[in-house]
């Protein structure tokens, strides 16, 4: 397991393709937020991660191995912790978490990032603009 790459999968780097075609720019890796998201957009406090289905217990398609299986179910109920904890590190440092699945379609995923991107800077700018005019 030392040995599984940590960043850049496959699903990853579509998923980062695609928003960047569409114009939006962000972090990799954000190493300096809880968890270290996938893709961190920091104008909007948008961290997203990509999960694979088997690692993180996709309803649809994680299955546990038969063999050592009380193992590995305990080992992949800590990694949904995990994200739970940080989820919650990160709403506590201002950020929202956004989860995608490796299965989702890329396009379908992007819309998905881009719609709470774009919502969330809505948000900032309303927020700045009704700070202003007191």
């Amino acid at each position: 397991m030392r040995r599984m790459p940590r960043a850049s999968s496959g699903p990853e780097v579509a998923l980062r393709r695609e928003l960047h075609r569409r114009g939006l720019r962000f972090r990799t890796n954000f190493k300096v937020l809880p968890g270290r998201p996938d893709i961190a957009f920091t104008r909007a406090r948008l961290a997203v991660f990509v999960d694979g289905c088997f690692w993180h217990r996709c309803p649809d398609h994680g299955v546990l191995p038969r063999n050592n299986g009380e193992w590995w179910r305990v080992k992949l109920d800590r990694n949904v912790e995990r994200d739970r904890e940080k989820d919650a590190a990160l709403a506590l440092c201002g950020w929202v978490a956004l989860h995608v699945w490796e299965h989702e379609p890329v396009s379908e995923a992007a819309d998905r990032v881009e719609a709470r991107w774009r919502s969330l800077l809505a948000d900032r700018a309303g927020r700045i603009g009704s700070r202003g005019s007191m």
